[in-house]
């Protein structure tokens, strides 16, 4: 039941965009209350804890505004975009898995890796392009192709070692990727469209892989030689059967991100629908002509099917988590707590200075995600009280504030799901894996502060 009721709120989403003269909204506000209502009880008690906060404080928000009694149902809703990219983003990943681009990644490394600081910077490079198309899945892809190699390689910590690089790389992308949900909710709210942000926050991800680089290749450990043919014999065996060996085969993925970005960028400019949607409309065309390219239909078919069978298990805590900050956040809006958040704001500017605040934004998100909030969350309660007009800041300023501290909370926020992931592969606590990253997170968000200033100083 729960499968379907899922299924049907991201269909009846998807059809109340695309034709706004159906009038659904209503039905979408009813289906979203009774998933909240259905998915209460199963979800894990951190979630649940979490979620009911935010129902109760959107609650008082209605009770102390004086609400009309409709007000209470019709806020449900908002954040059903992020939720339908949440659903269908993970279908990208379907071509990467069934075209065996693994095997490519292992012969890579056989042939042309000589060092632990070579390992280091191809490791992270590969999770930096993974992450583009693969969101969590990127985690154990990388780790399962790589890890092998560390065995013949003098390295301290491998379990460490591999885990910075992956955490690293996979961070990086999450500024500018059109597939990441923090960008499309940021520019959603700033009122920025994609292309015109790449300018800005494309060269802030470059400097993070090469400060990652440079840290990562410092000592730099050169490979056991005698060991070249063990080495050979594990990855092979990591392989399997479907799997292409031949390297080249993975310069495809970088041709596909290549063409979907160009796509993105076309349809943006062509369509007046909403970023996030947009994403997740081509998500499915593009992975399946990727798939037909590959000559695999049937099993991309056969993927497909079994995502939509699974994703509702899968995604109960998601979706009671963001349908019940959705219904928050539009309560600040009916309440007009908006409001008094943007003058709070601006009043603080005003004694602070933008600067003072430029540099404080970042942490926000940082701060959030010690307490256990996805940067997601985070960042669209925090768009809800900054108007760009309102505060007098660049809105392409102020997206690259709060992309950069959603970054920073994936690298160290030990209650995300991304250390999540990553402490279940290296087999240890996520606070020791955030620790592991702790140190390059800080020197980040110090590089990310001063660029901050040099922007508003340019703008200025």
């Amino acid at each position: 039941m729960l499968r379907v009721m899922l299924f049907l709120v991201i269909l009846l989403y998807v059809l109340s965009v695309l034709f706004p003269q159906l009038n659904i909204g209503v039905i979408l506000s009813i289906l979203s209350l009774t998933i909240v209502l259905c998915t209460l009880f199963n979800a894990k008690r951190f979630v649940r804890i979490l979620g009911s906060s935010f129902l109760m404080l959107g609650l008082l928000l209605l009770w102390t505004s004086g609400a009309p009694w409709h007000q209470y149902i019709l806020s449900f809703g908002p954040m059903l975009d992020l939720l339908t990219m949440f659903t269908l983003v993970p279908i990208l990943g379907i071509p990467i898995k069934i075209g065996g681009y693994s095997g490519g990644i292992q012969t890579i490394i056989q042939n042309k890796v000589r060092t632990s600081g070579q390992l280091y910077i191809i490791t992270s490079g590969f999770s930096y392009f993974f992450s583009i198309f693969m969101n969590l899945a990127t985690l154990p892809m990388t780790y399962y192709s790589i890890r092998p190699s560390l065995n013949v390689i003098p390295v301290q910590n491998k379990e460490r070692f591999m885990s910075r690089a992956i955490t690293r790389g996979f961070a990086m992308p999450l500024l500018w990727a059109p597939v990441t949900p923090i960008v499309g909710i940021v520019i959603t709210m700033t009122g920025v469209s994609w292309v015109s942000i790449l300018p800005f926050v494309v060269p802030l991800s470059i400097v993070g892989m090469g400060l990652d680089w440079f840290i990562g290749s410092r000592q730099s450990k050169i490979m056991i030689k005698n060991q070249k043919s063990i080495s050979a014999q594990e990855m092979a065996a990591t392989i399997e059967p479907s799997q292409i060996s031949r390297s080249g085969r993975v310069f495809q993925i970088l041709l596909a991100i290549i063409i979907f970005n160009v796509v993105i960028s076309l349809v943006e400019k062509s369509f007046p629908y909403p970023f996030l949607f947009l994403v997740s409309l081509l998500v499915i065309p593009f992975a399946f002509t990727w798939s037909i390219f590959l000559k695999k239909g049937k099993k991309f078919a056969a993927q497909l099917f079994k995502h939509f069978q699974d994703f509702s298990f899968s995604m109960k805590d998601q979706f009671f988590i963001y349908l019940s900050a959705g219904f928050f956040i539009s309560t600040i809006n009916v309440s007009h707590a908006n409001v008094w958040l943007d003058g709070w704001i601006a009043k603080f500017i005003h004694v602070a200075g933008v600067e003072v605040f430029l540099i404080l934004l970042p942490l926000i998100p940082l701060a959030f995600a010690f307490l256990g909030l996805h940067p997601a969350v985070s960042l669209a309660l925090m768009t809800e009280g900054l108007n760009p007009q309102v505060i007098g800041i660049s809105p392409h300023i102020l997206t690259v504030a709060m992309l950069a501290g959603a970054v920073s909370a994936f690298l160290v926020g030990p209650y995300n799901a991304t250390l999540g992931l990553m402490s279940n592969l290296v087999k240890e606590s996520s606070y020791k894996v955030s620790n592991w990253n702790l140190s390059f997170a800080g020197l980040y968000i110090g590089c990310v502060m001063v660029y901050l200033i040099v922007l508003q100083w340019i703008v200025s």
